[in-house]
């Protein structure tokens, strides 16, 4: 593909609105789908800039805001430590783009069940995905998802679980990821779809979908106003359907300890 000889816009921190589903198959058949709007930041263009709006700071006080302490070890710069964690795991050729997904603080609050770095390779392959998952119990885990060489986007990527989440879930069996990303006439639209199955098939199947815009005010507005409460939402949506799960007496399984390792595949 020739090279454009005039200078590439570098990519813009965007907000996407989208959709979160959630189906478990078994052993009692439940679903639920919400809306919800989440950030998608292109951490090496970003730097250390704030953000083009009014509605969202970076690490200060506003009605969105987005702590760099939120992510990574909470103290090492961003971009540093993802570099890091990738070269620590023999991933050395993605010095590309590093685009984290992830949902803004509301009012200072925010509860953040899963965060995906996108880590490119300098010609924009997708390289490597880490998954940021964090549980209720304040613990976390990270999944890195790499295959030796680009990813294509639609591909099946496996991890194995090790981590506790639901309650009503052992920790066994393995995760199916998938990363699809379309152009459309609205926008650019991004899905993340993570299945689980157990030693005896698929259990649960969930994905998070929306649509992406540059991150103004007027789109921040719009998003605030279909979801006023959004981050708070996702806390008491959690313990919610734990509730109902628990009255359809869906078997429950005690938290075990966190595993010992920090990053698993």
């Amino acid at each position: 593909m020739p090279r454009n000889s005039s200078p590439s816009v570098p990519p813009q921190p965007q907000l996407c609105l989208g959709r979160v589903r959630h189906a478990r198959l078994r052993p009692r058949a439940h679903a639920f789908s919400y809306g919800m709007f989440y950030l998608r930041l292109p951490l090496r263009s970003l730097g250390a800039h704030d953000f083009p709006a009014r509605l969202i700071s970076r690490n200060g006080a506003n009605v969105l805001s987005f702590r760099d302490s939120d992510h990574g070890d909470g103290t090492t710069p961003l971009l540093e430590w993802i570099d890091g964690l990738l070269r620590q795991q023999g991933v050395l050729d993605a010095g590309g783009e590093i685009w984290l997904q992830t949902m803004p603080r509301m009012f200072g609050y925010v509860f953040n069940p899963v965060s995906f770095w996108f880590c490119h390779r300098t010609d924009g392959a997708l390289r490597a995905v880490v998954c940021d998952v964090r549980n209720t119990f304040g613990e976390r885990h990270l999944y890195l998802l790499e295959q030796g060489g680009p990813i294509a986007y639609g591909s099946e990527l496996q991890a194995r679980k090790i981590f506790h989440v639901s309650p009503f879930c052992k920790v066994e069996g393995h995760y199916r990821f998938r990363f699809l990303r379309n152009t459309e006439k609205d926008g650019e639209r991004h899905l993340a779809r993570v299945d689980y199955d157990d030693i005896n098939g698929p259990v649960l199947q969930t994905s998070l979908s929306g649509t992406a815009r540059p991150l103004r005010d007027g789109a921040i507005a719009w998003a605030l106003l279909r979801y006023p409460l959004m981050t708070f939402g996702v806390m008491a949506r959690i313990h919610w359907q734990a509730l109902r799960l628990w009255l359809r007496r869906v078997p429950f399984f005690s938290k075990p300890h966190p595993p010992q390792e920090k990053v698993s595949r």
